[in-house]
């Protein structure tokens, strides 16, 4: 059985949240239930719901299990999440938007 992540584990971010923006992408593309990615992480619909509307932002522990997650569901979305969530880290590019 999954470990539960605190349904507390975001941050208000003021809907700037990058992962938020990722996971949007990735459920959508990949036709994932937020209802799906809340079981399987063991998590309220509304947390997802609070992630993908960008209302919070999952802390690093909780992207980690969201990457999890993923790979189990559907492994090219958990590498297109990491893709998008890390953006110009991964690819070097140091400049800020």
């Amino acid at each position: 059985m999954r470990n539960r992540i605190s349904q507390n584990s975001d941050r208000n971010t003021g809907g700037m949240g990058r992962a938020g923006k990722a996971l949007r992408q990735i459920l959508e593309t990949y036709s994932i239930s937020q209802n799906k990615l809340a079981g399987a992480l063991g998590v309220k619909r509304y947390v997802v719901f609070r992630w993908f509307h960008e209302q919070t932002d999952a802390n690093a522990e909780t992207v980690a299990e969201i990457v999890k997650v993923l790979q189990e569901i559907e492994p090219s979305a958990a590498e297109e999440f990491v893709r998008l969530y890390l953006g110009e880290i991964i690819t070097g590019d140091t400049q800020r938007e």
